[in-house]
């Protein structure tokens, strides 16, 4: 697996509340997130910097011995947990930290399995064979308004509320995280982001994007698109590729 990744303030932000974070397991495991923090002045940078500090906590010191596709999913879910209840501890305990949250995604990738956790607007793609295809679906206002029919895709790009979240981790004792997972093979590209992208750059530019720059300068220009594309929010990009398969167990 090779990763590779970017953040940028943007072009009309004070302060970047994105966080992002990725490593290797000693069981050859690589694991990557992004959040995109909320919440006034201090706390939205807090929050998102606590989630990946608490996520990398848990992935990396999380036992792991039975190398399965079930023991994975609750790797990730255990962590989701512990990075809402670091930063909702934070947030109650702290009168000026209070409504501060964040958004996370994040990808484990073991063998041909792509496993991942999500809350909020912040996305994971695939891209395989030059086309992106989204895995993940916003926990967002204007999400629910296409699933009922009120809005069609078109609209819901352009809605005004469309950055109003309905999900968010720390907000909460607890939080609800979706799950999903999907085999992976040799060439695929798993890329991890902020709205800021994914509202700037349209999935024509990203698919062109990723297709014809080298892996380790696609998420430097990948934030250099959203920023041509006006920039209006902190831009992150994680990238993950599949180089060799292995098999998992279970």
């Amino acid at each position: 697996m090779k990763l590779v990744a970017k953040t940028d303030i943007g072009s009309q932000r004070s302060e970047n509340q994105d966080s992002y974070r990725g490593g290797r397991r000693p069981d050859d495991a690589v694991w990557g997130a992004v959040c995109d923090g909320m919440g006034g002045a201090r706390g939205g940078r807090l929050a998102s910097t606590m989630a990946v500090d608490a996520l990398q906590q848990a992935i990396e010191a999380g036992i792991d011995e039975a190398h399965t596709p079930q023991a994975g999913r609750a790797l990730l879910e255990s962590a989701v947990e512990q990075a809402n209840r670091s930063v909702y501890e934070k947030a109650r305990g702290t009168p000026s930290l209070s409504g501060m949250g964040t958004t996370v995604v994040c990808a484990l990738v073991r063998g041909g399995l792509a496993q991942y956790v999500h809350v909020g607007d912040s996305r994971i793609y695939l891209f395989r064979n030059n086309k992106l295809l989204q895995l993940t679906k916003d926990h967002s206002m204007v999400q629910e308004m296409v699933e009922q029919g009120a809005l069609t895709e078109e609209e819901a790009q352009n809605h005004p509320r469309k950055n109003l979240i309905t999900r968010a981790l720390g907000v909460g004792r607890d939080v609800e995280a979706d799950f999903g997972e999907k085999e992976v093979s040799p060439r695929d590209i798993l890329l991890l982001c902020s709205d800021g992208l994914s509202n700037c750059v349209s999935v024509p530019q990203i698919e062109e994007t990723l297709a014809r720059t080298p892996f380790y300068e696609a998420a430097d220009a990948l934030v250099q698109k959203a920023l041509e594309g006006g920039g209006l929010d902190n831009i992150t990009v994680l990238l993950m590729q599949v180089e060799a398969v292995e098999e998992n167990n279970g």
